[in-house]
């Protein structure tokens, strides 16, 4: 099965235009294995089939790779890690802290951390409107909240001329709070998936 992993890997990382060195790959490929191991006992996402979770989790993560700029991240409702861990393991240059208020899954993360040696993401067990502390050039979401509860709920976690990266299914949105714009919209090719995927840049005005 790890073959055909690989594979579906390789082929999808071609398709987005990536190249990822051995290391990165290995780590990508370890990361859905730990996931389908503890996914059996502790449900952490809904798919259930290893290559599946290749297309909807690891490509759909380095989907939006050539948009990260960092150098600091925010993943806000992470889950078990997405894309925010995804990211970290492509690049390893940028500081990701990684949010969920589902303990089982912040406890997945930081065992995921451990055992691949991933020194760049900080996983942390809290309500993000309840985060303090550091604040960050860009803040993504893939399946957090709606744009506007998205934008509202970490607007104090934004730096000055940061942006949000919100990653949502179809292209109609709710109406964003007036202190935010969307400055792009893009559409995202995953490999292997066929439901309309886009990435919206939202800055505040």
């Amino acid at each position: 099965m790890s073959n055909a992993l690989g594979e579906r890997l390789d082929t999808g990382l071609a398709a987005l235009g990536l190249e990822v060195e051995s290391a990165v790959r290995e780590r990508l490929l370890a990361f859905v294995a730990l996931l389908n191991k503890w996914n059996r006992a502790y449900n952490l996402t809904a798919v259930r089939d290893p290559q599946t979770m290749v297309t909807r989790h690891l490509l759909d993560a380095l989907a939006v790779l050539p948009f990260i700029e960092g150098p600091r991240l925010l993943d806000v409702g992470s889950g078990a890690g997405l894309p925010g861990i995804v990211l970290a393991i492509a690049r390893p240059d940028i500081a990701v802290t990684s949010v969920d208020s589902v303990g089982k899954k912040i406890r997945f993360q930081r065992q995921v951390l451990f055992e691949l040696g991933i020194d760049n993401v900080t996983a942390l067990n809290e309500r993000v409107e309840q985060l303090g502390g550091a604040r960050f050039e860009q803040i993504i979401s893939r399946a957090f909240a709606a744009p506007d509860a998205f934008v509202a709920l970490t607007r104090h976690l934004l730096t000055p001329g940061g942006h949000w990266l919100a990653m949502v299914g179809q292209a109609e949105i709710d109406a964003l709070p007036e202190q935010a714009l969307i400055t792009n919209t893009r559409a995202l090719r995953v490999p292997g998936e066929q439901g309309q995927r886009h990435l919206l840049t939202i800055e505040a005005r």
